[in-house]
């Protein structure tokens, strides 16, 4: 089968053709129909994760997947030939990737249904991105009429935790810099747009004196928007090791690890079938021009960047 991999640290993505996988106890293969790429793809071509991970080459890329069940493991009894599937790659190693025809993955973790009306499309920009999002979102425990401020509004992820946080009923400020994308954070629910290449701080404030409920953190470097936060609120971010990188005294500071548990998919699907949330498709790539959709990502993104496997 083709797919895109990396047949040592040292070399760059190419297709290249490996054999069809067969799904072990506790797996099913997906016949892929539609990837994402994520930061996490291109600090793996990169050789970043060197020494973090067990590498088995060829390395496969790609985590988010759409597609098909096509082989059921032993002891799988909760999915069907035929089903319509979509999620991330969850193993304790890299090699073994969505940037294919073909993926295992374990049901235990990482996969769950589709809705017949979610595309697959849209589906392969959900996994990691909803996740972390509806994790997010969850630990901030937003209320009604709160002020919530998303940077990194215009990735992924931020624009599902927008989406979730306007449907929560909070006032919300996101960031953006061109026209374009003031207008896609606006058309998804934020009531207030603001440059993220000026003052973060004295935009937010001229809108919110005395500051947010809420810092849904996704993009940049966190001490520049934590004095923005009330006393008694919340700094929720995906770009911490842990709390105490953001030592602050008064504020619930929160450190996010996307868990793709098959629970937290259902509701991601569920979110995406019933309009609650929409994912913003920026540019489709067949997986040939894999490493064209890195360079874009790579440049910024204003949603999501997919592989098309036909």
């Amino acid at each position: 089968m083709k797919v895109v991999a990396l047949r040592a640290f040292d070399s760059e993505p190419e297709i290249t053709e490996v054999d069809v996988p067969q799904p072990a106890p506790g797996e099913v293969r997906v016949r892929v129909h539609a990837a994402s790429v994520n930061g996490f793809d291109l600090s793996v071509a990169k050789g970043m994760l060197q020494g973090a991970m067990e590498h088995r080459f060829p390395v496969v890329l790609g985590k988010d997947f759409a597609g098909v069940v096509d082989a059921i493991g032993e002891d799988v009894e909760d999915y069907a030939l035929g089903d319509r599937v979509f999620g991330v790659v969850t193993k304790s190693f890299l090699g073994d990737g969505s940037f294919g025809e073909y993926v295992t993955v374990p049901t235990a973790v990482g996969i769950a249904k589709l809705p017949e009306s979610v595309e697959f499309t849209q589906a392969a920009g959900l996994g990691l991105a909803g996740t972390a999002a509806v994790d997010a979102i969850d630990a901030a425990q937003i209320s009604e009429g709160a002020t919530v401020l998303v940077v990194g509004a215009t990735g992924g992820v931020g624009q599902q935790a927008l989406q979730l946080a306007a449907r929560a009923g909070a006032t919300v400020i996101a960031t953006a810099h061109t026209e374009k994308e003031t207008e896609q954070v606006i058309a998804l629910g934020a009531a207030h747009a603001i440059d993220y290449t000026g003052d973060v701080v004295a935009q937010v404030r001229a809108i919110a004196p005395d500051g947010v409920d809420v810092v849904l953190h996704f993009a940049g470097a966190p001490d520049a928007v934590v004095p923005v936060v009330k006393p008694g609120g919340a700094f929720v971010s995906t770009m911490l090791m842990s709390p105490a990188d953001v030592p602050v005294e008064g504020v619930r500071v929160v450190a996010i690890y996307a868990n793709p548990a098959p629970e937290t998919l259902e509701r991601i699907a569920r979110n995406q079938a019933e309009q609650h949330t929409t994912v913003t498709v920026q540019h489709v790539y067949d997986l040939a021009q894999t490493p064209d959709a890195f360079g874009h990502f790579t440049a910024g993104t204003l949603g999501k960047i997919i592989i098309s496997i036909a």
